[in-house]
């Protein structure tokens, strides 16, 4: 299977990772029993997935990220992350001198509900110029988070000249979104995800079909995946699991989507998808699960049934054992 190039176009940040019994209330303070500091944002996850989901002895997927950084010293501890799992970072802001923006999480223990307060994310919006059409060298598919709207405009538009794919990662609406939108091959939204006078998903269905969206889904939780696409409409039933963690699920999820599309058809990549993100959550933090899911496209083509989520059927390396 030939080596696949995703290009992450989004946010990305200092993610600050507690485990606990639950969440702090007013005027309480808790003991962590694990932590963790990892580069986060959905673009940055997402990236993460999809080059430890290629990674094989034939050679991984690479992945790109497109984000803007800058040069704080807390950005070398993002940097060195990312490194460290094959993704490599275009700065638009590599002079930028504030620091990223930072998120803190509580993770409970005993359900993998986690509580999230986050940096606000407007100041880091920057203007397509840093960018050329030769960024998208090589690439295979182009997946967008929204949250650098002028320079994922831009991008889009160059991948669909280019017939590249482009797959949107529709977490929350945001001022001109509208127009990245229009550029997609792919649409998966949260349940979160509301356009402007839409109330319902069938309003969001509406909404893109008439943006000239091919292909869509609404990923609802634990709940069963909704998508739309040529004259087909349906569910995607997703593995039932205990989570440990669910923080990073839906960015697991699109990274996944993305490896899966370029050699399957779009509802089996949504399948595939959920079962990667749904073994994610049955590990601690966005990292933890990278460790033992390495799994071969030939591997994943012979799996059956959601049972998948347990484990992938065949790993790859010396976690064998425990991947089963």
């Amino acid at each position: 299977m030939a080596k696949k190039h995703g290009l992450f176009v989004g946010m990305t940040t200092l993610d600050c990772i507690y485990q606990a019994e639950h969440p702090p209330a007013a005027d309480e303070k808790v003991t962590a029993d694990k932590n963790l500091l990892v580069a986060g944002g959905p673009a940055t996850n997402a990236a993460v997935a999809f080059a430890q989901l290629g990674s094989s002895k034939a050679g991984g997927n690479t992945a790109t990220l497109v984000s803007a950084l800058g040069r704080h010293p807390l950005t070398m501890l993002l940097l060195e992350d990312l490194q460290a799992y094959g993704v490599t970072l275009t700065d638009l802001s590599p002079m930028r001198l504030e620091p990223p923006p930072v998120s803190s999480i509580v993770v409970t223990a005993t359900t993998g509900e986690r509580a999230v307060v986050a940096s606000h994310t407007s100041t880091l919006q920057v203007e397509p110029s840093p960018v050329s059409a030769e960024i998208l060298e090589g690439v295979n598919v182009v997946l967008i988070d929204g949250h650098q709207m002028a320079v994922s405009t831009q991008i889009a538009a160059w991948a669909k000249a280019k017939q590249i794919p482009v797959v949107i990662d529709a977490g929350s609406w945001k001022p001109d979104f509208e127009s990245v939108l229009a550029l997609a091959d792919v649409v998966v939204a949260s349940a979160n995800f509301f356009p402007p006078e839409c109330l319902s998903t069938d309003d969001v269905f509406e909404y893109l079909q008439c943006l000239a969206v091919p292909q869509m889904a609404i990923t609802r939780g634990s709940d069963p995946i909704l998508y739309r696409c040529a004259h087909e409409s349906g569910e995607i039933e997703i593995p039932q699991i205990k989570a440990v963690d669910t923080l990073g699920a839906g960015d697991i999820f699109h990274g996944a989507f993305c490896h899966f599309y370029l050699s399957h058809r779009f509802q089996e990549a949504l399948l595939k998808a959920s079962r990667s993100a749904a073994f994610a959550c049955q590990h601690w933090g966005t990292r933890d699960w990278t460790k033992i899911y390495r799994i071969t496209d030939a591997a994943v083509d012979e799996a059956d049934g959601p049972d998948e989520a347990d484990g992938p059927d065949e790993a790859d390396g010396p976690d064998e054992a425990s991947a089963n």
